[in-house]
Order: structure tokens, then C-alpha cells, then sequence
């Protein structure tokens, strides 16, 4: 497969500003790091967007939905009719990443990747499907290298919509039974077995599996990998077992730090999207925050991968980007106390002699 999806524009933020950043933080009335990650986190979001100043305009949540031919030979707990029935539910505005963007202030959008219904025309949905779902990677491979160039443009071209109606803090969710069992294999493909990430230790129980289910998933999945093996280039790994969702993501984060957005991070199968992402341009890591450390076993292989720590850790493993929207009050609160915090010279405080 051709590596023909370029991200030519996406360049790591210039950290000439970075000294200045960090004098108006150490100057702040406070004991020197006394704000812990907050001040690392500030920042990186003045790197982001080459500010002493940085604002955070029309923050936003976007959940990719698609559903995998896998699902149906048992690699989740639920079935595949779960992934258009939650779809139908964020719409209906009663899913825990509507109740979390209500209380946060985020705008959400939902979008159809690849699920195997016919939605119409709804507000919120944004019909964006590459094909009622991917095939089988038990038989073959997951989607055309057509299909997978698509999502990711699609996706680009979304983030960059966004980016044009001012939004500038983007977080990522997913929905698509079936999604943990691809990111488990994508997760294994481009990390490894010396990064620890062994086809079994990558592999969880999703949705909810019992041992039995467990064991029947990595089962599954070890012949997928005896199927399809370890393509070395991502794209076409990502043709082999990725989901119109998972691709569909990847490109979209793609896109969104080529406009210097701030990108929030979620769990487990939003980073595997990262990990294609970032196997296409490394640069795309500055622009990311970490929000937690997924209950997913995976997940931690994920992040000491990419040398990052999360913000929060809450045993969450529920996706649909709720983990990055409990993670926004922090963004703020990093952005709040660079802008608004007085500094020893502009509140009078004597420093430290």
C-alpha cells in the first residue's frame, strides 16, 4: 500500500517563546512549581499556540462511530446493533459524554464513520460513512487501502472545518463494538512485543468480557495476526485491522494539529488512533493532552510508548471521549491561572530573598 496521505503541514510548535512562557509562569505568586502539571500543561498549550496569552475558543468533542466485521465472530461482549442503538442515544442527548459536555461547556459531534445503519439526516450527526462498517479481519483485511486513505481524509477535512469555525480545543471519542479488539492488534503492531506489548497483555476485556470471553477474544485475535502478520508501514497496518472510526480519528488529529489546535486525548482506543497518527508524523505529540490512564491494560503500554503521563486516573474504560471532557476544567484551569494569576511585581508579594 502507498503511503499517499500527507501531512506535510504539520510541523512540532517553535519553542523560541518557551523561555518567556516560562518566566511569566515562575513569576506567578506562587513557590516555584508549586502548581505542579498545571504549569507544565500552561505551557505547552502558550507552545501550542505561540502565545504568553493563550485562549481556549469553542472547545468541542467529536465521537467517530463505526462498526467492525470482527464484532460478529464474538470479539465483544455486546452485540453489533449497540454501536447504532448509542449512536441513537448520544443524539437523544442521554449518553455520559453528553451529560459530561453539557456540564463542561463543550459543543459535541457526533459522526457516522462507518456504522451498519441508516441514521438519515439527524442534527449533530455528521454523515460521514466510508462503507456500512469494514470486513472481517479474521478473513480479510479490514478495509481497501481506497477505504482507508478516504476515512483519513475525511477526517482531516473535518478537524479543519472545525478549526475554521474557531474552535481551537478538540477532544476525541469513539463508539464501535468491537473497537477495543482492533486496537489491541494495532496497539501490538506498533509497539511491539520489546515495548512489552504482547498480543495477550494488550488484549482486555472491553465491554465486559468473562475469562471465557477473554480468552476466546485473544484467541480471535492471534488469528487475525497469523492472517494478515505485522505490515511495517502504518497505513497499511491500519487497512489490515483499523475501523472506519479508528481511521477516521486518526486523520482528524492529523488535521487538527496542522491548525495548532489543542488535541484532548481520551482512553485506549483514541490512543491507538494516536499511534497510527503519530506513526505518520511525530510532530503531532506536542499538540496532545494526556486526560487519563484508561482501565484498559493496553493503555498504559500505550502511554509509556509515547513518554507521556495522563492527567487523571479514574478507572475509566467507557470511551466516547468522556475522559477528555473530564479533563477540559483542568485545561482551563492551566490557561486561567497563565492569563488572570497576578504576578509578584503586579500584586506587591515580596519573593523569596
Amino acid at each position: 500500500m502507498s503511503q499517499t496521505f500527507h501531512t506535510a503541514q504539520l510541523h512540532a510548535p517553535d519553542t523560541a517563546i518557551a523561555p518567556r512562557l516560562q518566566h511569566r509562569i515562575d513569576r506567578k505568586t506562587k513557590p516555584l512549581g508549586a502548581l505542579g502539571r498545571l504549569e507544565a500543561l500552561a505551557l505547552q498549550i502558550g507552545l501550542i499556540q505561540q502565545s504568553e496569552t493563550p485562549v481556549l475558543n469553542q472547545p468541542h468533542i467529536m465521537v467517530f462511530a463505526g462498526d467492525h466485521g470482527a464484532a460478529r465472530a464474538g470479539v465483544s461482549a455486546y452485540p453489533q446493533d449497540v454501536t447504532w442503538q448509542m449512536v441513537e442515544n448520544f443524539l437523544a442527548g442521554g449518553a455520559a459524554i453528553n451529560v459530561f459536555s453539557r456540564q463542561m461547556g463543550l459543543g459535541l459531534t457526533v459522526i457516522d464513520a462507518g456504522v451498519n445503519h441508516d441514521f438519515g439526516k439527524r442534527p449533530g450527526l455528521i454523515d460521514a460513512k466510508i462503507a456500512p462498517g469494514t470486513d472481517n479481519y479474521l478473513e480479510r483485511p479490514a478495509m481497501t487501502p481506497a477505504q482507508c486513505e478516504a476515512a483519513l481524509a475525511r477526517g482531516r477535512q473535518l478537524a479543519h472545518a472545525l478549526a475554521a469555525n474557531g474552535c481551537n480545543c478538540v477532544g476525541f471519542g469513539e463508539m464501535g463494538i468491537g473497537n477495543t479488539a482492533a486496537a489491541s492488534l494495532l496497539t501490538h503492531c506498533l509497539i511491539g512485543s520489546r515495548g512489552g506489548a504482547d498480543l495477550a497483555t494488550v488484549t482486555g476485556r472491553g465491554t465486559g468480557l468473562d475469562d471465557a470471553g477473554l480468552a476466546r477474544k485473544r484467541a480471535l485475535l492471534a488469528q487475525a495476526l497469523a492472517r494478515g502478520g505485522q505490515p511495517d508501514e502504518p497505513l497499511a497496518l491500519l487497512a489490515e485491522y483499523g475501523g472506519f472510526e479508528i481511521a477516521m480519528m486518526a486523520g482528524a488529529m492529523l488535521g487538527a494539529a496542522e491548525k495548532r489546535m489543542v488535541l484532548m486525548i481520551d482512553g485506549f482506543i483514541v490512543t491507538s488512533a494516536l499511534l497510527v497518527a503519530h506513526a505518520l508524523n511525530p510532530a503531532i505529540l506536542p499538540y496532545c493532552v494526556f486526560a487519563h490512564r484508561s482501565k484498559e491494560p493496553g493503555h498504559t503500554l500505550q502511554l509509556q510508548y509515547l513518554g507521556v503521563e495522563p492527567l487523571m486516573e479514574l478507572d475509566l474504560r467507557l470511551g466516547e471521549g468522556t475522559g477528555a471532557a473530564l479533563a477540559y476544567p483542568l485545561v482551563q484551569a492551566a490557561v486561567g491561572f497563565l492569563n488572570e494569576m497576578a504576578s509578584f511585581e503586579s500584586a506587591g508579594v515580596s519573593d523569596q530573598g
